[in-house]
């Protein structure tokens, strides 16, 4: 070190910081865990181990089980909170595939496998932590201390969906945007149902293909059928949960 340098200042976090970094890593240890192993399998000793802290800073920081897991929920809707969601957007095709083997960018042999594990890990708690979110809703859904806490979740896609409609009314369309923001949230729900059920044919092209009908079937009536090999899913997409894998699994 510079004789003349001087280290730098320890910057210490506030008790409100660490605090939320607490949560935090409990959140996204839950989510793996609520995927891994569903909602009522899911031990909240092994949730706080696995965020390296004790079964009592679960307690220290949320209300129990239920809370943690509506914590969860409210990472995987941060997505639909602003108003750049697109329920319509496709999937990339075309020239923005990525390269494949032999072409110029293309990953290397061992990398494409390591990519290809990885998308399959990913896509694996998606369906995880939509079959633990079945399980929370037949729970919560009996329990009036949690049924509010889940209608405002629910709120939360309906209201996505309704700035979607609004931006989208086409001319003479009567049906109030609310309820057809209620339409495609069940539909988008349906759809997700039907996938985890293992129909293979329910997916994001079919939702969307679903969608447009909804807000404007006029013009929607004269679009293409949806690709039936198309059967990615969303909330929380499968890109975002291969990030959290990879900064999770970093020291």
């Amino acid at each position: 070190m510079d004789r003349h340098s001087t280290p730098a200042a320890r910057v210490r976090r506030s008790r409100a910081e660490r605090q939320r970094e607490t949560r935090d890593a409990l959140t996204l240890a839950a989510l793996v865990a609520f995927a891994r192993d569903g909602y009522h399998g899911a031990s909240l000793e092994a949730i706080a181990g696995d965020a390296g802290f004790s079964k009592g800073a679960v307690y220290s920081n949320f209300g129990g089980k239920a809370e943690l897991f509506l914590a969860v929920m409210d990472y995987s809707l941060q997505t639909l909170r602003g108003d750049d969601w697109d329920p319509f957007a496709a999937a990339e095709t075309g020239d923005d595939r990525a390269p494949q083997q032999g072409e110029p960018g293309a990953p290397e042999q061992g990398q494409t496998g390591a990519a290809e594990q990885g998308e399959a890990d990913a896509a694996e708690m998606v369906r995880g932590f939509g079959l633990a979110t079945l399980e929370f809703i037949t729970t919560a859904a009996r329990d009036a201390s949690l049924i509010d806490s889940l209608r405002a979740r629910s709120q939360v896609l309906i209201d996505a969906y309704e700035r979607a409609a609004a931006a989208r009314r086409p001319p003479g369309e009567d049906l109030p945007a609310d309820d057809v923001a209620r339409l495609m949230a069940a539909l988008d729900q349906g759809i997700s149902v039907l996938a985890l059920s293992g129909v293979a044919s329910a997916g994001d092209a079919l939702l969307r293909t679903g969608l447009r009908r909804l807000v404007d079937p006029a013009n929607a009536a004269n679009e293409p059928p949806p690709a039936r090999d198309d059967t990615t899913s969303r909330l929380p997409d499968v890109d975002r949960v291969q990030r959290l894998i990879h900064d999770t699994s970093e020291p």
